[in-house]
């Protein structure tokens, strides 16, 4: 599957969840399914708990906050001692 074609999954509409960018068909966002892996979830469990979604849609959550993160500066928060 195309880079696109995941990104397809993705929908930003903002009567959904306030416009936060979601499975397309879902109301899961791509913050709560990231969150949800970051946490220690592995993808079979996700797609377990969650009839319909596919291992493509979470990657297309992975592939999203990728891209959204291509041009972001990061700032250090606080300045580490040697």
């Amino acid at each position: 599957m195309t880079d696109q074609q995941l990104l397809e999954r993705i929908s930003i509409n903002l009567k959904v969840m306030a416009g936060k960018p979601v499975i397309k068909g879902t109301r899961l966002t791509v913050e709560y399914i990231l969150n949800l892996l970051a946490h220690g979830a592995t993808v079979a469990e996700i797609l377990d708990e969650y009839d319909g979604l596919t291992g493509e849609d979470i990657q297309a959550c992975m592939l999203f906050a990728s891209r959204s993160l291509e041009n972001t500066t990061f700032m250090p928060l606080r300045a580490e001692i040697l």
